[in-house]
């Protein structure tokens, strides 16, 4: 088997791929997967997702999780923090609702442009 006496250099060395997302919008796709890159998580974005109206007070999502108040509390905050969820305090209780876009924004990050929503 011979090799080709030359190599044309141009063939592999065209961009054919370019960024589809900004750094901006990757460092948001990022901070919702790392969110939820975590089972409890994931547990408790379900929790609310299946309360009637929505939404659900933090006292309502220690128990099913088993864990501290304390440690709900961070794991909310993380989520929150992620655009995940929505917190509004009522009295010394915080209810939180989903943010419908977030997951699907995020998961659009990842589909070609051709494909996105």
């Amino acid at each position: 088997m011979s090799l080709p006496a030359t190599i044309d250099q141009s063939a592999c060395c065209v961009p054919r791929i370019t960024a589809s997302i900004t750094a901006e919008e990757a460092e948001r796709a990022a901070r919702v997967f790392k969110a939820i890159g975590d089972p409890t998580r994931v547990m408790l974005l379900s929790l609310i997702a299946g309360t009637e109206g929505g939404e659900a007070c933090i006292c309502d999502l220690i128990e099913p999780v088993g864990l501290s108040q304390g440690t709900v509390s961070h794991h909310m905050k993380q989520l929150t923090e992620a655009g995940l969820v929505t917190r509004e305090q009522r009295g010394r209780w915080a209810y939180f609702s989903l943010n419908d876009g977030a997951l699907d924004a995020a998961a659009d990050a990842l589909r070609p442009a051709s494909l996105a929503r």
